[in-house]
């Protein structure tokens, strides 16, 4: 076998779902989770960040033509790569969260108007409501998702803050429109002596509902990528998923119409932290979660996809449908038995996990997958300069390229993900840079030059977002730092004084 040629024209895969999804087919596999989706038995995804949700996004998206034998009419409601569609209303002032139900409910009005639009979708139902959409300039057409967010949000803020657009200018208790606005869509259901041209943004959801119904099809509204839709304000992001969960119970009436959430779990808890009394009337969710054996399981799906790979060990694409322990064992073809040798040592694959898992104990498939990716860059460069010892017998790497891969991932998880949501913790962290990997209240409070109470408190919050991992006693707490993160601080092994 050529080793070096193998690794050369290998690749593990992308760590992002939005970069690969033309691969994640073949990768993929039919877990109850994803059968449960697949059959509409499950609105709300959650999952950590690099769990696999936008991977499940996307798998959703790419079995449209499936869906649409199924009379499903698949809607991404917000873009799959680039700029989110929602990033450009993180304005000053803030929408609130009222006038977030409203943007949703009449965002997505527009999304299906254009549905019907693309697919021919005749009808009264349809006719009613194009004609409140167009007379108010909220038809699609051309427009991006960016594009129609623009032109509803501006109805939104017209109709509830009429003193920034025109000044002097009164609310119609009746309508909730402004006197003097001639918009027609209301947000609240008009008076029996109303104009009978109003129509509020539910009734509009109705008429799309009913048009549905009328011709046996029904349409799921996808949402994914919220994490960074509303990443540069953190009462923006709750104002907009508290309204979205109203929205998506009050839609629930609507047969035709589901949507589905994809959104991190640490979101979850933050936006009901405050109480979220709707929060119990979520029931048809599921958390993605990852173990031993579905973690390998992926690693073994991600090679064998490699022609070169498949070829060198004399296998086909069939080895991940095996049972774990048939996978296990092609697995330790490829990776040596253990990477540090010894009997108290662990074996290579929960090396590789224990390396990859943060604080809070979850492995997620992101950093597994860099590490992979940089193990293999690392093996190729000791071919390319001749670095001995060479991998044993059928192994593709050598023991000394394991630790050798680990900075990269470490630098990029610590900068890109902790640094970069949750900027107001990054100088505690930073100033763990070169000291033990295991600390108390009290090393902390000296690092940290602050009350040892102060200081667990501080720790306490770096343990949530799974920078520490908990330990001791809740009299006498430790607060130890994960492999991920000691080679991106340069920590050593070993308990502070």
């Amino acid at each position: 076998m050529d080793k070096h040629k193998v690794l050369g024209g290998t690749t593990f895969g992308q760590r992002v779902a939005e970069e690969e999804t033309d691969q994640l087919v073949s990768y993929f596999v039919e877990t109850d989770h994803w059968k449960r989706i697949y059959n509409g038995d499950v609105d709300v995804v959650y999952g950590s960040k690099g769990a696999g949700k936008s991977a499940l996004y996307s798998l959703l998206i790419s079995k449209s033509n499936e869906f649409f034998d199924r009379g499903i009419f698949m809607i991404p409601a917000e873009n799959l790569r680039g700029a989110p569609a929602f990033k450009n209303l993180t304005t000053d002032p803030e929408i609130s969260e009222r006038e977030f139900v409203s943007l949703w409910k009449l965002y997505f009005a527009a999304l299906l108007h254009d549905l019907f639009v693309t697919y021919g979708i005749a009808g009264d139902s349809t006719d009613q409501l194009q004609i409140a959409l167009k007379r108010e300039g909220l038809i699609k057409g051309g427009l991006s998702l960016a594009g129609v967010l623009s032109s509803v949000a501006d109805y939104v803020r017209r109709v509830f803050r009429p003193q920034s657009v025109e000044a002097g200018l009164q609310v119609d208790p009746m309508t909730q429109l402004p006197t003097g606005f001639s918009g027609k869509i209301t947000f609240s259901e008009p008076g029996a002596n109303a104009d009978k041209e109003l129509r509020s943004v539910d009734r509009l959801l109705e008429l799309a509902n009913d048009a549905l119904e009328s011709n046996g099809i029904s349409s799921w509204l996808l949402l994914d990528r919220l994490d960074v839709a509303f990443s540069d304000s953190v009462k923006l992001e709750a104002n907009a998923l508290r309204a979205l969960f109203r929205v998506y119970l009050d839609l629930l009436g609507h047969s035709c119409i589901k949507i589905k959430i994809f959104l991190r779990s640490d979101i979850w808890t933050r936006i009901t932290q405050e109480g979220f009394r709707e929060a119990s009337h979520v029931t048809k969710h599921l958390t993605i979660g990852w173990n031993k054996t579905s973690l390998l399981n992926l690693v073994v799906r991600r090679a064998v996809h490699n022609v070169l790979i498949r070829e060198a060990y004399g296998v086909t694409s069939e080895v991940g449908k095996l049972s774990s322990s048939e996978q296990e064992k092609f697995f330790y073809r490829m990776f040596p038995e253990q990477v540090e040798v010894g009997p108290s040592k662990s074996a290579s694959l929960d090396w590789l996990l224990s390396r990859t898992r943060d604080g809070t104990k979850v492995n997620a498939p992101r950093e597994l997958i860099h590490l992979l990716n940089s193990l293999r860059d690392v093996q190729v460069q000791r071919f390319e300069v001749g670095d001995e010892p060479e991998p044993e017998g059928e192994h593709l790497f050598a023991r000394v390229a394991f630790k050798a891969a680990m900075p990269e991932v470490s630098k990029v998880r610590l900068e890109q993900t902790l640094y970069a949501e949750y900027p107001d913790q990054r100088v505690w962290m930073e100033k763990l840079r070169d000291e033990k990997t295991l600390q108390t209240p009290e090393t902390l409070a000296v690092l940290w030059a602050m009350k040892p109470e102060t200081a667990a408190f501080l720790a306490g919050r770096l343990a949530v977002i799974g920078f520490f991992e908990q330990r001791g006693s809740r009299q006498a707490p430790e607060f130890w730092v994960p492999f991920l993160y000691r080679d991106g601080l340069n920590m050593v092994q070993g308990t502070a004084d």
